[in-house]
């Protein structure tokens, strides 16, 4: 990976293709491991400080000790001196979709245990809407 950097790096027309960001963000997992890799959830370059989010504050007290390490990996393996500083955050979390409960409606218990079948169109109140409910769901369904 230090060979191939170093050649990027080298390599005039590779300047215009990858910005500092894009190549530190690239060789990331190289430079730290994929356990330290799994557990960030971004990283940004502002000026000369790498700025990575981490799951949470257990892993921010657990990397920021290794600071220096992980600089001196970063800077063996881009050949760069660009990254000076590295800051641990805590990334914010993303809520997940919510999900609905589904119910199951065809059946609801009775008091000995057995299971009656629930009419939709009981939970209907007028009862004109409920006749014509029960109509057209028989029609569909004959």
């Amino acid at each position: 990976m230090e060979r191939a950097a170093r050649l990027i790096r080298k390599n005039f027309s590779s300047n215009q293709v990858f910005s500092e960001e894009e190549f530190t963000r690239a060789v990331w997992p190289a430079a730290v491991g994929r356990a330290i890799s799994a557990h960030t959830v971004r990283l940004k370059l502002v000026r000369t400080t790498l700025v990575v989010e981490v799951e949470d504050a257990i892993w921010q007290k657990q990397l920021y000790p290794l600071t220096r390490q992980i600089l001196d990996q970063i800077r063996r393996v881009t050949a760069s001196d660009m990254v000076r500083d590295i800051e641990f955050r805590v990334a914010i979390p993303r809520r997940q979709p919510m999900r609905t409960e589904v119910r199951d409606r065809t059946s609801v218990p009775l008091q000995d245990g057995a299971l009656s079948p629930v009419d939709e169109a009981e939970s209907i109140r007028d009862p004109m809407l409920k006749k014509v409910y029960r109509l057209s769901r028989k029609k569909a369904t004959a």
